[in-house]
C-alpha cells in the first residue's frame, strides 16, 4: 500500500514484479489503495475501471478518496466507483428499467422481454440467449439501439440471508470506450440488468461530456 512503492511501480512495474500478470493470462495487477495511497495510483485504477478525469475532477475524487481512505483500511473498486458517480459525475439515468420478465427451464431456451423508459418514451423488446442473463442484455440492446460486448460479470451477496441482496458488476465496451456497470437487487436477474443498463447510461454520459 506504500506511496513511494505504488507511484515506482506504476512508472516501471518491472522494478518490483518478478512475474509478470501478462504471463500467467491477466491483464494487469490490482493495485490496493488505501490512505498512503497517492494522485497517479488513484488515477491509474480509476483508469483501468473506465474513468477518464479533468485535473479538477481527479481534485474533488482525491479528496472524498482521502477521507474514506482515512476511515477504511483498504478502499476497493466499489468504494471508487460510487466517489465517481454519486459525488463527481452524477450520472443521470438515461435509460430506466420499467419492466422485465424472463423464461428460462431445462427445456426452455431463454428468452427476456424488457420494457425501458428514456424521458417521456417507452420501448419494449424480446430476445433469447444461451442463459437469462444473455436474454436480457440481447433484449436491452435492442430496446436502447445500443451494441455492447460484456467483458466481465461478477455476483456478489451484501446480505447473507435468504433474501439476500445480491450486487452485480459488469464490464462492458462499446467502440473503443469501457465502462463499469452496478445494480442492486434481490433478483440476480433484475441486479443484473440493472447493472448492464448503468454501464449503458455511463456510455451516453461520457460521450455527452466530452462533446461539451
Amino acid at each position: 500500500e506504500s506511496g513511494i512503492h505504488q507511484d515506482g511501480y506504476l512508472k516501471k512495474s518491472t522494478t518490483y514484479e518478478i512475474m509478470t500478470p501478462q504471463s500467467i493470462g491477466l491483464k494487469s495487477s490490482r493495485i490496493v489503495l488505501g490512505k498512503l495511497s497517492g494522485r497517479h495510483a488513484l488515477k491509474s485504477r480509476l483508469k483501468d475501471l473506465g474513468y477518464s478525469l479533468s485535473d479538477e475532477e481527479l481534485d474533488k475524487a482525491f479528496v472524498k478518496f482521502k477521507n474514506l481512505a482515512d476511515k477504511k483500511k483498504e478502499v476497493f473498486d466499489e468504494d471508487l466507483i460510487a466517489i465517481i458517480e454519486d459525488e463527481v459525475f452524477c450520472i443521470p439515468e438515461e435509460f430506466q428499467l420499467e419492466y422485465f420478465n424472463v423464461t428460462t427451464g431445462d427445456q426452455t431456451i431463454p428468452m427476456a422481454t424488457v420494457r425501458v423508459k428514456r424521458g417521456k418514451k417507452i420501448a419494449q423488446e424480446a430476445a433469447w440467449g444461451n442463459g437469462p442473463v444473455e436474454a436480457i442484455y440481447n433484449a436491452i440492446d435492442k430496446t436502447t439501439g445500443m451494441k455492447c460486448k460484456l467483458l466481465d460479470y461478477s455476483l456478489r451477496a451484501l446480505t447473507v440471508d435468504r433474501d439476500a441482496v445480491g450486487e452485480v458488476t459488469v464490464r462492458i465496451t462499446s467502440g473503443k470506450r469501457e465502462v463499469t456497470g452496478r445494480g442492486i437487487s434481490t433478483d440476480v436477474i433484475e441486479a443484473s440488468a440493472k447493472a448492464y443498463l448503468n454501464g449503458i447510461n455511463k456510455m451516453i454520459y461520457e460521450r455527452k461530456r466530452k462533446k461539451r
